[in-house]
C-alpha cells in the first residue's frame, strides 16, 4: 500500500458524487463518515469506524461508490474499507458475490462455554450448529442479562462458520437492525430510496442463518416487526436457520405482535437459567484458566461464587478484581487476598470503580479530553486510548457490552468487542502496551 497520507482531495470529489445520487440521510449517516486513509493500486482504502457499518456499506452502497468514484475522474476504480483501529481490509463485493458478514466475535464458542446447569440449552444449540435448519427452527433462547445467551447464539455461528463455509451467517442485535430498518427504509427519499430498501431487505435475506440478539427492543415499533415478519417468513420458506434469543419468553414479550410471537413459540423455546454453585465454579475455573492466573486453593472460588449474584458477568468480574489486586500488590491469590480486593481495601478511602472513574484514569493517562476520547474523531492519538478505555471497562465492569458502547460515546457492541480484543492481544506481545494497562489500572484501584 502507498504511504498513508492526506487523501481528502481524491474523496472530495467521491463524495462529491455520491451526494448526488443518494438520500441525504444516508450520505450523512454514512458516506460522510467514511475516512480515507490509503490508495491500494486502483483502490481507495476508507476507514469506517465499526464492522457493522462496514458490512452494510458494501452490502448497500457498493454500487453507487464505484459509480461515483468512476463518475468522479480521480484516477481510481474501486474502494475497500477499513474498520477504525483494525488492519482488516474489505473488499466490496461484486454484484453476484457472496459474502460472509458474521459480526461473531471468534472467543465465543462452545468449547469456551461451561453449561453446567444449561446442559439442554447448550446441547440444543450444538444441534443447530451441525444440522442448521434441520430440526429446530426458530431456535429461540430467552433469560436473564449475563448468563451467556450472546455467547452460545455466537458459538453456533462460529462453529458454522468454521465447518460450513459455504453458508452465510449473519449475527446482528435487534438495536442494530431497528436502526438500519428506521433509518434506511423508512426515513430514506429520492428515486433510489426503493432501490436501497430492497438492498438491505435481501442483505438479511440471503442469510443462511440469521441470528438476532436481543429481540425485545423491536417491541413498540410496529414497522420493524412487519418488516421482520416478512424476513422471517421468507427465511423459513426458504429452510433457513433463524436463531433469537430475549430477556422473555415471547408470551412475555407484550408489546410484540401475535403473529410473531406464533412464530417465534413455533420452534424451540429454551430458558437460560441462573448459574447454580457448581457451575459458577466451573465458570470460575475455566476464566482463571483463561486470564493464566494461580489459584491453588478453592477455597477462593467457593468465596467468589458466594452472594455473587445470578449473572455470570458479575461472576467473572469479582475473580477480575482479584486478580488485579493481587497482581498490583503482588500478592498470591489467598482467601484473605480476596477477601481485601471485593471490599475495596486498595487503599483508605477507596471508591467504587465506574465508567467514569476508568475514562478520568485513561484520559489522563494518555493526556487527552475525554470530549475527545468519546467524540467520533478517528485520529490515531485517540484510537488507542479509546480502545484501551474499552478494553479496560470490559475487564474492571460488570456491564453489558451495549451498555458499555453507550458510556464510549455511543459505539455499538462490536466495536466495543473489537477494541478489547484488539488490545487482549496487543498485551500479549507488546510489552510497552501491557505496562501502560498495568499503569492505569493501577491508578484506577489506588483511588
Amino acid at each position: 500500500m502507498a504511504e498513508t497520507g492526506n487523501f481528502d482531495f481524491l474523496f472530495d470529489p467521491i463524495k462529491q458524487k455520491m451526494k448526488e445520487s443518494i438520500s441525504f440521510i444516508t450520505y450523512i449517516t454514512y458516506i460522510d463518515k467514511l475516512v480515507p486513509v490509503d490508495i491500494d493500486g486502483k483502490y481507495i482504502v476508507l476507514q469506517a469506524s465499526t464492522e457493522t457499518f462496514a458490512n452494510y456499506i458494501t452490502a448497500t452502497l457498493a454500487d453507487k461508490m464505484r459509480e461515483a468514484i468512476v463518475k468522479a475522474n480521480v484516477g481510481l476504480t474501486d474502494f475497500r474499507l477499513k474498520v477504525e483501529g483494525g488492519d482488516y481490509v474489505y473488499n466490496a463485493p461484486d454484484e453476484d458475490a457472496h459474502t460472509t458478514s458474521s459480526n461473531l466475535n471468534p472467543k465465543f464458542t462452545f468449547e469456551s462455554f461451561v453449561a453446567g446447569n444449561n446442559k439442554f440449552a447448550f446441547s440444543a444449540a450444538l444441534a443447530v450448529a451441525d444440522d442448521p435448519a434441520g430440526q429446530y427452527n426458530p431456535l429461540f433462547f430467552y433469560g436473564g442479562t449475563g448468563l451467556g445467551k450472546t455467547h452460545l447464539v455466537q458459538a453456533i455461528g462460529n462453529k458454522i462458520n468454521a465447518e460450513k463455509p459455504q453458508l452465510k451467517v449473519i449475527y446482528v442485535t435487534s438495536e442494530q437492525f431497528v436502526n438500519e430498518i428506521i433509518d434506511n427504509l423508512f426515513t430514506s427519499r429520492g428515486p433510489d430510496a426503493r432501490d436501497r430498501g430492497n438492498k438491505l431487505r435481501q442483505y438479511y435475506r440471503s442469510a443462511d442463518v440469521l441470528i438476532i440478539d436481543d429481540i425485545q427492543f423491536i417491541e413498540k415499533k410496529k414497522a420493524v416487526q412487519e418488516e421482520f415478519f416478512h424476513t422471517f417468513n421468507e427465511l423459513v420458506s426458504k429452510n433457513k436457520q433463524i436463531i433469537i434469543t430475549s430477556d422473555h419468553s415471547p408470551a412475555q414479550l407484550e408489546e410484540l405482535e401475535d403473529r410473531l410471537k406464533t412464530r417465534f413459540s413455533g420452534g424451540l423455546l429454551i430458558d437460560i437459567i441462573p448459574p447454580d454453585f457448581e457451575t459458577k465454579i466451573a465458570i470460575l475455573r475455566r476464566k482463571v484458566y483463561e486470564m493464566r492466573a494461580v489459584i491453588p486453593d478453592d477455597e477462593v472460588l467457593y468465596f467468589l461464587a458466594q452472594d455473587s449474584g445470578d449473572d455470570v458477568r458479575t461472576l467473572e468480574g469479582r475473580l477480575s478484581k482479584v486478580v488485579f489486586y493481587a497482581k498490583l500488590y503482588e500478592k498470591p491469590i489467598t482467601l484473605e487476598t480476596a477477601q481485601m480486593a471485593l471490599n475495596k481495601a486498595v487503599s483508605e478511602g477507596n471508591e467504587e470503580i465506574t465508567a467514569e472513574s476508568v475514562i478520568s484514569a485513561v484520559t489522563s493517562f494518555y493526556r487527552v479530553s475525554a470530549e475527545d476520547l468519546l467524540g467520533k474523531s478517528k485520529k490515531q492519538e485517540l484510537v488507542r486510548p479509546r480502545q484501551v478505555c474499552c478494553y479496560l471497562m470490559c475487564e474492571l465492569l460488570s456491564l453489558p457490552l451495549i451498555t458499555i458502547g453507550k458510556k464510549l460515546g455511543g459505539r455499538d457492541h462490536t466495536t466495543v468487542l473489537y477494541s478489547r480484543n484488539k488490545i487482549e492481544e496487543m498485551c500479549k506481545v507488546n510489552d510497552k502496551i501491557a505496562k501502560d494497562i498495568d499503569d492505569i489500572k493501577n491508578s484506577i484501584l489506588k483511588k
